[in-house]
């Protein structure tokens, strides 16, 4: 016996239904009034159903469809042509799966629910997502699905980051080897432009502990220049209360922030950005500032990307590896917990920053040191 449950796909525990199931369906002919109350009654449906759906689904697919966006950008700049986002065909929802594996390096876990966000966020819009789009793209993502590094993307907790990682990842070298199996054999130079924006993004989120969200949002206005460094003005992200914090100079000024700052600044003021805007903005292949805000994507991305670069492929390095790292280091040099807690932004009782904590006094009055071992 066929039953509707086998026009259904189940993905992360939603139910996605195929509108060209083939399946027959009943013509009922209702007068103005019936049509223009069952009009309604589902408009009305729709809405509650998008309030009863869990927070966390909610914001999960509205990020799916904001990098359904960055895609089609990404697209246009390739092709010279901007798509519509309701172009969702079997060319590009494929498209969009070789996007987020190659370009965003994501997991192929992430990618299905990717597929499954865009999907229903393109449907409560009012746009047609063809069966044929959604089959191809999952085709597409079975043979990624098979493959073990990719498995192991986005597994695991992301490792503390050091100043020398630091150091490393702003003194590599601009020219990049092509990656293995690439078509292309050419080798890339990394824009003066990018490579200043990436200095002073990853040293700045390390010496403020910042989450991506955090430093996407981050506009010029909350980066005051003291006589001892800067004074940045972290804004309130997903209820998170801002917080004002003291960065000062740096040692060393391939890893100082205030130095890599102020070298970004005047970079991309003279690249044409308005003074008073994002903090961050985006630098395309050729070395072209964009006028939009670096995403929150983009800023974990960066710091993933440069040490990839850099050579420090050993560990997970991931846009929160700063925030474990300023506190590791900094207990390994002897800061005050509670100063290293304001920093970040964390709790009082915030088990992972205890967890940081204790990690970063793990030698310190060892179990096993002194005793004659």
């Amino acid at each position: 016996m066929t039953t509707e449950l086998e026009h259904v796909e189940v993905v992360v525990g939603e139910l996605v239904e195929d509108e060209d199931s083939g399946a027959e369906s009943a013509v009922e002919t209702y007068d103005p009034v019936a049509a223009a109350i069952l009009k309604a009654l589902d408009k009305d449906a729709e809405e509650h159903l998008q309030r009863v759906r869990p927070r966390k689904t909610r914001t999960g697919y509205a990020r799916d469809w904001e990098l359904w966006g960055e895609f089609h950008a990404w697209l246009a700049e390739k092709t010279g042509t901007q798509l519509p986002l309701s172009a969702i065909t079997v060319g590009t929802f494929v498209a969009f799966v070789t996007w987020l594996d190659q370009d965003q390096e994501a997991a192929p876990n992430t990618i299905e629910r990717r597929i499954t966000g865009v999907t229903s966020e393109a449907r409560r819009t009012g746009y047609t997502v063809p069966k044929a789009a959604t089959e191809a793209a999952r085709r597409a993502l079975k043979p990624l699905k098979k493959d073990k590094e990719r498995q192991a993307r986005g597994r695991g907790k992301a490792a503390a980051i050091t100043p020398g990682d630091l150091r490393a990842m702003n003194t590599a070298a601009a020219e990049r080897a092509p990656q293995e199996g690439a078509r292309r054999r050419r080798r890339y130079v990394v824009p003066e432009l990018a490579r200043l924006r990436d200095r002073a993004l990853n040293t700045l989120k390390f010496a403020v502990a910042g989450r991506n969200e955090e430093m996407s949002l981050l506009d010029d206005a909350h980066i005051d220049l003291v006589d001892e460094g800067l004074k940045v003005h972290v804004p309130e992200v997903k209820g998170r209360p801002a917080r004002d914090v003291p960065v000062t100079y740096g040692e060393n000024p391939d890893t100082c922030p205030v130095r890599c700052w102020q070298a970004w600044q005047a970079a991309k003021l003279a690249a044409g950005a308005p003074p008073g805007g994002p903090a961050f903005l985006p630098v395309d292949q050729w070395g072209y500032l964009g006028m939009n805000r670096l995403s929150p994507d983009g800023v974990g991305r960066a710091m993933s990307r440069a040490a990839k670069y850099a050579g420090l492929t050993g560990r997970r390095i991931t846009g929160h590896s700063g925030r474990r790292g300023l506190v590791t280091t900094g207990r390994k040099n002897g800061r005050r917990v509670e100063k290293l807690r304001k920093q970040g932004g964390w709790s009082a009782n915030s088990p992972v920053f205890w967890g940081y904590v204790d990690e970063g006094e793990m030698f310190e009055d060892a179990a096993t040191e002194g005793i004659g071992l």
